[in-house]
């Protein structure tokens, strides 16, 4: 029985200004050797190319005259090339690389310093992960851009299982502390690419404002009012006992306060990018509140979000009772509704993303398969799998891989 020839492994390193026609121009080359496409992968960092393609020839003599071809055709094109050979060993150790898991570390931040990604990837290898993909999903940033308005984001992709998870996560969740930026990470998986629910607390999240302090206000209990949230929200205290504290002091409001309380409330940075695009990518939405559904239907209307769970104000004679109709929505009743929207859409909990502020949040967040914590308590941001405390809310777009560009192609 004739034994099949033994392919040389060769990889192809070509780099130079980006034109049109570099790739095809090399792939026609190799087609003329009967050569077998194995990997490729290109990137184009400011109008210079890098491109590597790997590949196996049927044999030594056609390897050499494989470079020398390629070699002539790009020099025609002034672009530079590099040859490796790769052993069969080393092949199949990369080959046998494609089982392990895989993470995607992102990391976000007003401006991105070099000093930012040195320590996310050294802290990256010491896991002992090793990334073989780094991409930009921020838009082209200004020199002279604001800290304040600017947004930038990086996405590293690394092969392996992290040497000890809880150290992973708390070296990364000091790093971010340490230099005001938010670093995620996550495991690459199929659920990772097909979430398909997007369920928000409403307070201190999606506006910037605890609406129950702002009636207080208007009661003229808002100091009493606004230490007994302050402490909830901290995990502190228990959620229900101080919901009913604050109801209480609240009792005798005339209900012709609330709109004009829903009127000044101000929507948290990003909230409107983020749930008008996740809408253009057919997300589902839905608001999750220990507030009130009279202020979650006034985002409803300004926002589109298709549902709204929120604390129905009890309300007689145009005045407030000082209690809500019907069980107060705390953070188990949270998590509780958060598992009946996903079985009724017919989804799994991996396919859902949580995101919250508070104490009375964790339970949803801990259940959802991307449970983010924004502009969170410590504890909260401490307990929660994700959290984004130095940008805005629609940069949760770059925690599912969606780039600027992606997003303005929807435009």
């Amino acid at each position: 029985m004739e034994s099949l020839p033994v392919k040389e492994v060769l990889l192809i390193n070509v780099s130079g200004k980006d034109r049109p026609g570099v790739t095809s121009a090399v792939t026609n080359v190799l087609s003329l050797f009967d050569s077998t496409l194995l990997d490729i992968g290109q990137a184009v960092i400011h109008d210079q190319l890098n491109m590597g393609i790997l590949v196996a020839v049927p044999s030594d003599t056609q390897t050499s005259r494989v470079v020398k071809e390629v070699s002539l055709t790009l020099k025609s094109m002034d672009m530079q090339v590099g040859f490796l050979p790769i052993s069969h060993e080393r092949y199949h150790n990369w080959v046998e690389q494609q089982g392990k898991p895989r993470h995607i570390v992102t990391l976000l931040a007003r401006n991105i310093e070099a000093s930012h990604l040195a320590a996310v990837t050294e802290v990256t290898s010491q896991q002992g992960l090793n990334i073989d993909k780094i991409v930009r999903l921020s838009g082209r940033l200004g020199l002279n851009q604001s800290d304040q308005l600017g947004r930038a984001c990086i996405e590293l992709s690394a092969r392996g299982e992290p040497a000890d998870n809880e150290d992973f996560r708390n070296s990364l969740l000091e790093l971010a502390v340490h230099y005001n930026i938010d670093i995620a990470c996550q495991e690459d998986n199929i659920f990772r690419r097909s979430r398909q629910l997007v369920v928000f607390d409403m307070d201190s999240t999606l506006i910037n404002a605890e609406v129950i302090d702002e009636l207080a206000i208007e009661a003229g209990v808002g100091h009493q009012v606004a230490a007994i949230t302050e402490a909830a929200m901290r995990g502190e205290v228990d959620f229900k006992a101080s919901f009913t504290q604050r109801m209480a002091l609240l009792q005798g409001l005339s209900s012709d306060v609330l709109q004009s309380v829903a009127e000044r409330l101000v929507l948290n940075e990003g909230a409107e990018h983020l749930i008008t695009t996740l809408k253009k990518l057919g997300f589902t939405t839905a608001i999750i509140s220990g507030g009130f559904t009279f202020f979650g239907r006034h985002l409803q209307s300004i926002l589109g979000v298709d549902q709204v769970y929120a604390n129905e104000l009890d309300i007689v004679d145009g005045k407030v009772t000082g209690k809500v109709v019907g069980d107060i929505i705390d953070g188990q009743r949270k998590a509780e509704i958060l598992r009946e929207i996903a079985q009724e859409q017919g989804l799994n909990l991996e396919q859902v993303i949580a995101v919250g502020d508070g104490a009375n949040d964790l339970p949803m967040l801990k259940i959802a398969g991307l449970g983010i914590a924004f502009r969170a308590k410590p504890l909260v941001k401490a307990s929660a799998k994700q959290a984004i405390s130095n940008v805005g809310l629609d940069g949760i777009l770059y925690l599912l891989g969606y780039s600027d560009k992606d997003i303005h192609a929807l435009d």
